[in-house]
């Protein structure tokens, strides 16, 4: 019997020592998989900014159009990449500074998009028409993609917060990761005054 106990003891270390790596080389797999998402949803909202440079050159050219809608999309694109963010560094402060800079970018570009429907000429020109095109396309990948993020921080925060693996997650400075929150602001469409814009004219 007193053979026996040391034999069982090592099992059960041998056992427990092996759950410890499965689990823990589990939360190294979808902390990777977070920075990936993370890094696509970058990628996304940087086509998109570098598509507003394009389409406000393009804009430029329209006779009258309104100087101060242009300089809004400017700075708030200016303002919008900014901010690069490290995956591991994303706390819910950064992720919300970064999310309301988005939001004034796609505040900005609405209604630029709604201001360009009175220029016949604007609208009518292929470039125009192209980078529009363009823009809708990107807007639907950056949305994939944050609901893509948000799906693999779910899973990795389940995994981070299920017994027993907080524990692991507790000794190996595994972390909550944040999400991405439902922006209020960027749910009310932009406000355009068209009688402001004709006194302009």
């Amino acid at each position: 019997m007193k053979k026996i106990l040391p034999l069982v003891l090592l099992g059960v270390l041998v056992i427990v020592g092996f759950m410890g790596c499965n689990g823990y080389n589990g939360l190294v797999g979808k902390d990777e998989t977070v920075n990936n998402a993370w890094a696509n949803v970058q990628s996304s909202y940087q086509k998109r900014s570098d598509l507003v440079g394009q389409l406000v050159e393009t804009v430029k050219g329209a006779a009258n159009f309104e100087k101060s809608t242009l300089t809004d999309v400017i700075e708030a694109r200016a303002k919008a990449t900014s901010i690069k963010i490290d995956p591991k560094d994303l706390t819910p402060e950064k992720l919300e500074e970064f999310q309301k800079n988005q939001s004034q970018l796609s505040g900005a570009l609405g209604k630029l998009m709604i201001i360009s429907e009175q220029y016949p000429q604007l609208k009518a020109t292929e470039n125009f028409k192209q980078l529009q095109g363009s823009l809708e396309q990107i807007e639907n990948g950056i949305k994939a993609d944050r609901d893509k993020f948000n799906g693999t921080v779910r899973e990795y925060n389940v995994g981070v917060r299920t017994f027993p693996m907080n524990i692991l997650a507790g000794l190996t400075k595994f972390k909550v990761r944040q999400e991405f929150k439902a922006d209020e602001a960027a749910q009310k469409a932009p406000k355009v005054d068209f009688g402001d814009m004709n006194k302009a004219k």
